[in-house]
């Protein structure tokens, strides 16, 4: 009995949740769950509750079935909450946590608060998917649960290649590709591939970008107004923060992108031994030694002078 089994017995119905502004580790992760259980549990009912996708995850069975309305009251016998390390995260979502009779934690951010009833937190996998994945009974993963579970693994490794990535992942990854999934595919659509405008936000972010510390530090920031007269969102900020990161010299990189008046989404990653997670706690959120993100209020002056106080204590 997979672990997973186990804890779906005698369940009815299951609230799946993941955080907002979802990434392909989340979405991935989220429909892993949904499609797993649509194949082998028919008799329960699930649905998943996230902020609408970005298109270019339209590939993944079942992503039409996602509820983005959260304005209903429902109590569900069981909530799975993905790759979220607090329930701060979750939104407005959240109401579906609380009401349910026991809720499942699957969640690698070492920040994780461990707020389910049952918790199951790797922070040294490389991603949700990978945590998830030894939960699973490996023989029930159809095609449609490894192109789930490959598309949260491609994205939280950036294609391999971030130091999460480890020789389990890749034997995970490898076990989804004899799946028969379309491996390159999903790498060129969901992660690679951008549209035009989307292209021009990446250029307007790399054209304005700034280094301090010596060049150790970089970071860009992009305004509401800009983002509105480019016509993009959230889903269309993704890739940025990596191309800021692999800047010759560069430690630290800071991307941060207006979501109110005066409030921002702020990423940061680093290349070095610098733990950006411990900045992003500081600051009320959380992620990874070498990837993390917050939310913070101010102007861009503000808010870089903050995020240098934090990264000069540990540069020094």
């Amino acid at each position: 009995m997979s672990f997973l089994e186990a804890i779906l017995k005698d369940v009815k119905d299951v609230a799946i949740l993941g955080h907002v502004r979802p990434d392909g580790d989340c979405i991935g992760s989220c429909l892993a769950v949904y499609n797993y259980l649509e194949e082998n549990y028919p008799d329960i009912h699930a649905v998943v509750y996230l902020e609408e996708p970005s298109v270019k995850f339209a590939y993944l069975k079942n992503i039409d079935r996602i509820v983005s309305d959260f304005s209903k009251d429902q109590s569900y016998d069981l909530c799975i909450c993905l790759d979220s390390s607090d329930t701060l995260r979750f939104g407005e979502a959240v109401r579906y946590l609380n009401a349910a009779k026991k809720s499942l934690c699957v969640d690698h951010h070492i920040t994780n608060m461990g707020y389910g009833t049952e918790n199951v937190v790797r922070g040294d996998a490389s991603s949700t998917c990978e945590v998830l994945y030894g939960l699973l009974d490996e023989s029930k993963i159809s095609k449609a649960v490894a192109e789930c579970i490959y598309t949260g693994i491609i994205h939280d490794t950036g294609v391999f290649k971030y130091d999460c990535t480890s020789a389990k992942t890749m034997e995970i990854a490898g076990k989804m590709m004899e799946k028969g999934i379309n491996y390159s595919r999903i790498i060129d659509d969901s992660f690679y591939r951008k549209t035009y405008i989307q292209n021009q936000i990446l250029g307007r972010a790399l054209l304005e970008s700034i280094t301090f510390h010596d060049g150790k530090c970089i970071f860009s920031a992009i305004s509401k107004k800009d983002m509105d007269f480019y016509g993009v969102g959230s889903a269309d900020m993704d890739g940025i923060i990596d191309q800021l990161r692999i800047t010759e010299g560069v430690e630290c990189a800071i991307f941060i992108y207006e979501t109110a008046c005066r409030e921002y989404k702020v990423s940061l990653r680093s290349t070095t031994e610098l733990d950006v997670s411990k900045i992003a706690v500081y600051f009320g959120g959380g992620g990874h030694k070498k990837a993390a993100g917050c939310t913070m209020t101010g102007s861009v002056h503000d808010v870089i002078n903050n995020l240098s106080d934090q990264i000069t204590k540990q540069l020094n």
